[in-house]
């Protein structure tokens, strides 16, 4: 079982020759990062949380009064080693994360990523790319890395064709299923996986540190519609971090089903328990719509989920890879 552990009982662990550092600890002020890592920058569905127009108990109070660790969901990859990090998803939370990344990293003073890949193109996954722009930072050459219809779809319309233009983003083609090493210790795979691909494909990633992988699949229609078996995928990951944006269908009484087919929490959690208590250890539910009760920590859902072996992603989590 991973726990939580102080950034000072962390710090000596790691000053013992050989000593390895927990799965999972919680950022802390003074906190570096000095092992190959993920950390969670976001977790919530794309339209945020408050969410536009809600006028439900779960976006009214947060409207006057918001949650700093709403953020959308995303991923950073630090590599202290190499000195290097990168982000997975451009959210429009952009400016906050790539505060966090940058303050998590502790070794960098650049106020960008050394790369940022995208998943596909809908709104929480993309639209921050609009922050590295000549009207905001006005950066330059970042890199970005993107699936065949992705990059073309960020060529070719505007306002995105423009940060082409002026370099302030220069896009690295992505292969389906192929690796790009990013130093000796990170390695990033895209994989498609079925999604409403109105203007790209939509891929998750595997990543690869130098002892432990981690999917990331933040959307996906349903589980049963992926040519790959989920449960397998997870059984040869050590963590895997996966589409929540539902916790079951009472959510969605404003929109029919099927044009928002997610796995619901209550059917991956249905799907994968006969999984060993190990590989349920290794699930972390990701990209929570503004009504899914998980982003309660105190809600019943949350505790079934945490009851029946599963966990709940959470900002600054952070996961030793």
């Amino acid at each position: 079982m991973k726990k939580k552990i102080s950034s000072a009982l962390l710090m000596l662990s790691l000053a013992c020759a050989g000593a390895k550092a927990q799965s999972i600890i919680h950022v802390q002020d003074k906190l570096k990062i000095v092992v190959p890592s993920i950390i969670v920058l976001g977790n919530v569905q794309d339209g945020g949380s408050p969410h536009i127009g809600c006028t439900k108990n779960c976006c009214k109070d947060l409207f006057e009064h918001p949650d700093p660790a709403r953020m959308v969901s995303s991923l950073g990859v630090i590599d202290p080693e190499n000195k290097l990090n990168w982000l997975l998803d451009a959210t429009p939370n952009l400016p906050f994360q790539l505060k966090a990344l940058k303050k998590a990293s502790g070794f960098t003073s650049k106020e960008v990523p050394d790369g940022i890949f995208i998943t596909h193109a809908h709104i929480g996954h993309y639209a921050g790319l609009m922050y590295l722009g000549r009207e905001a930072l006005n950066a330059k050459q970042v890199p970005v890395y993107a699936m065949p219809k992705m990059k073309s779809f960020l060529e070719n319309n505007g306002p995105w064709s423009q940060l082409v233009s002026l370099a302030n983003i220069s896009i690295r083609p992505l292969e389906n299923e192929k690796t790009n090493v990013l130093s000796s210790n990170i390695k990033i795979t895209p994989f498609k996986v079925p999604h409403r691909d109105e203007f790209s494909e939509t891929v998750g990633y595997l990543i690869a540190g130098p002892h432990k992988k981690a999917l990331f699949i933040p959307d996906i229609d349903k589980w049963s519609k992926w040519n790959k078996n989920i449960v397998d995928e997870i059984k040869k990951a050590d963590y895997a971090f996966i589409d929540a944006t539902f916790y079951d269908a009472a959510e969605m009484n404003n929109r029919p089903i099927a044009e928002i087919p997610h796995p619901l929490v209550v059917e991956s959690m249905e799907l994968f328990k006969n999984l060993s208590p190990q590989d349920k250890d290794k699930i972390y539910f990701i990209h929570l719509n503004h009504t899914n009760p998980l982003l309660n920590t105190e809600s019943g859902q949350t505790k079934t989920v945490l009851k029946n072996g599963f966990h709940i992603a959470r900002y600054n989590d952070i996961f030793e890879l």
